[in-house]
């Protein structure tokens, strides 16, 4: 071997006696394999032969792709090797077992200037760099105004201002006397509303809508549609907010309308008007971001059940309202007439919308691991797609709670729901495990659900998102995947992490570990590497507010087509 001049950095290695992982050849050793940090730097034995060899020489190295001798420094951040914590010494005994060897190692960059490197053997051993410097703190550049504009004015916005703006353009014209068909039937007004704000939360309508486009429009057709139909489907939201807010004002116009015309109309048809109008103004109120985000249980009983006594006031308000004949003054009895009124039909189709989910409700056994007091592994029996949420409660109507679905396939024998504790529900998980949970059997679609519309994409995710995040990159090869947590082996157990090392390579895996690492990694640097480099289409990001804000608008700002998380606006 050429000698070397003395500017190159001495790293003491040593050869240590850990057990190997049998799937080294063809993935990143797993965590049990990685040895533990000596000096400046960490042996990881390839092949049990080897386990206890004296290292006591570097062989030449082939050149790299850039025609530069290939670096002896790997770096997890680039993605060349799991960055998962490594296992530290047992004993003492061990430590002082190790037999030393002082060697000198070149460092090279690769052709851009980066330190990124790849594992090299080095003596039938690999070498890792074992000093992990903190990332950089670089003041966060504030994005300018427009980026901000166009984030916040994303899809869901857009359509809720055209769904909101068209009622109200048609509620101001009947209110002027210019549309006179909407006065006439204005409850087909209020309860089509309401109609289609219904359908849009429905799950099963959801499924469907996602299946159609996911079978219709996978690959072939150009980005920006594939972009604006993942889009669509995420912020279905925006119609649901937009037809229910116009419903309610709808629904107050006809009840002014009725006390305007008091001498014609019967005071039941009036009392149940206003009875109505104040349930559904309540369940609305209580859907309102501040309320829903700080006080999520005052959220779903007033939404829930103060909703479902505005869906019966409406049938009574609806039944009244179009058998009673303010030109007669009498009631009109005759089922052949009550029929062909608009109102009925729509009230029908929302009953059948709000109950279909809830044929679907059972209450399943499940396992519960324990891998940390933060987080609960939820496992069910049977497989499931990608892209899936699914709901949990403890009782069969109260408090339901949204999940990411971790699984390997339809055909697997189980499904992983991820819940870290956060509040009374997720902390009951922990504290007292159930034997039995109530879910809805049938799952419902997210964003994720339209990963099969790319040829390639990054999923980024932090924390107790992996668990919205994993099953995407589990089943199909084309997509890249990169967690950011904290301890993410010993907070979410051998399960997750099993899963993870069965099925993805280091070739499309970035894990980074803030409590290893001393910090938070520069994120946008990471996925940028990592869009260029895999050669993505679209970038789906789950994280908390923060995080989520951060990452959109670092993308917004590159060009990097990505969808965030939503919380309900």
């Amino acid at each position: 071997m050429p000698s070397l001049n003395s500017s190159l950095t001495r790293i003491r290695l040593f050869s240590l006696y850990a057990p190997t992982c049998s799937k080294f050849e063809a993935s990143p050793p797993c965590l049990s394999c990685l040895g533990a940090f000596r000096e400046d730097c960490l042996i990881i034995s390839q092949s049990p032969p080897l386990l206890g060899s004296r290292v006591s020489s570097i062989s030449p190295m082939a050149e790299g792709p850039d025609g530069r001798s290939p670096t002896s420094v790997v770096d997890p951040e680039k993605g060349t090797l799991d960055p998962l914590p490594s296992r530290l010494a047992q004993s003492e005994k061990e430590e002082k077992g190790a037999l030393a060897t002082v060697v000198d190692v070149l460092p090279t960059l690769d052709s851009r200037g980066d330190a990124k490197g790849s594992v090299y053997p080095v003596n039938n051993a690999v070498v890792l760099s074992a000093r992990s410097s903190k990332p950089a703190s670089k003041p966060k550049k504030k994005a300018s105004r427009w980026i901000l504009f166009k984030l916040w004015f994303n899809t869901y916005r857009k359509f809720f201002t055209f769904t909101f703006g068209l009622n109200m353009i048609g509620l101001t014209l009947a209110a002027t006397g210019h549309f006179p068909y909407a006065v006439k039937y204005s409850g087909a007004m209020v309860v089509g509303n309401f109609n289609f704000a219904i359908l849009m939360r429905n799950e099963v309508f959801g499924r469907i809508l996602y299946l159609f486009v996911n079978t219709c429009f996978a690959k072939w057709p150009p980005l920006w549609f594939r972009l604006g139909c993942t889009s669509v489907l995420q912020h279905l939201g925006g119609i649901h907010s937009g037809c229910a807010l116009s419903g309610v004002i709808w629904l107050l116009f006809k009840v002014v309308t009725n006390f305007r015309n008091l001498d014609v109309n019967h005071d039941s048809v009036l009392i149940l008007g206003v009875l109505t109008n104040v349930a559904v103004m309540i369940s609305a109120l209580s859907a309102f971001p501040w309320v829903r985000n700080t006080h999520h249980n005052v959220f779903e009983r007033h939404h829930r059940f103060v909703g479902w006594i505005g869906l019966i006031a409406t049938w009574a308000f609806v039944i009244l309202g179009d058998t009673y004949n303010p030109a007669t003054r009498t009631w009109d009895l005759n089922g052949v007439d009550f029929i062909h009124h608009q109102d009925v039909w729509f009230t029908v189709g929302m009953t059948i919308f709000v109950a279909l989910p809830w044929f679907f409700v059972r209450e399943v056994p499940v396992d519960i691991e324990l891998p940390s007091s933060k987080v609960a592994i939820i496992r069910f029996k049977r497989g499931m797609q990608q892209g899936l949420l699914g709901r949990l409660s403890r009782s069969s109507i109260m408090e339901y709670h949204a999940f990411g679905i971790v699984s390997e396939g339809r055909h697997a024998e189980y499904h992983y729901m991820i819940a870290g504790v956060q509040g009374d529900f997720t902390r009951g998980l922990v504290n007292n495990p159930p034997k039995t949970l109530w879910t809805r059997e049938l799952k419902f679609a997210g964003v994720s659900n339209t990963s099969t519309l790319y040829k390639r994409g990054i999923r980024i995710c932090t924390g107790t998102g992996i668990g919205a995040a994993l099953s995407t990159c589990l089943q199909s090869s084309d997509w890249f995947l990169i967690w950011i947590g904290s301890d993410q082996e010993k907070t979410f157990g051998p399960t997750i992490s099993g899963l993870i090392h069965k099925h993805l390579g280091p070739e499309r895996l970035i894990l980074w570990d803030s409590k290893q690492r001393g910090g938070r990694p520069d994120t946008m640097k990471l996925l940028k590497e990592a869009y260029h480099t895999w050669n993505a289409e679209v970038v789906f990001i789950t994280s908390n507010y923060i995080g989520n804000s951060e990452i959109m608008q670092g993308c917004k700002e590159a060009g990097i087509p990505a969808f965030g998380t939503l919380w309900d606006f």
